[in-house]
């Protein structure tokens, strides 16, 4: 078991920490998708931690204004290159 997983358990969480941001929060019904806005800039997700990670992305990007793929990162890693093996360490919760 990880010291944190997705889970709905943690949505009420993922919630407060976007509010306390700055971000307007909504969910839409049509597109069965959790939304949020600041400052003009919009965002939407399948899940209320996919829509956080998605704003950590916008936050560390830092982007000025709009350009088509501001949030790419240039970088080695990719999905195809990943480790499918953990590294050797003990979880907190085992401490």
């Amino acid at each position: 078991m990880p010291a944190l997983s997705e889970y709905s358990n943690v949505h009420n969480t993922v919630f407060t920490i976007i509010t306390k941001k700055g971000y307007k929060l909504w969910y839409d019904k049509i597109t069965e998708t959790y939304c949020a806005e600041k400052d003009g800039w919009d965002f939407m997700a399948d899940t209320p931690c996919s829509l956080l990670g998605i704003i950590s992305i916008f936050e560390y990007k830092n982007p000025q204004t709009y350009e088509e793929y501001w949030w790419k990162e240039e970088s080695s890693l990719s999905e195809e290159n990943l480790s499918d093996h953990s590294p050797n360490y003990t979880s907190v919760i085992k401490k």
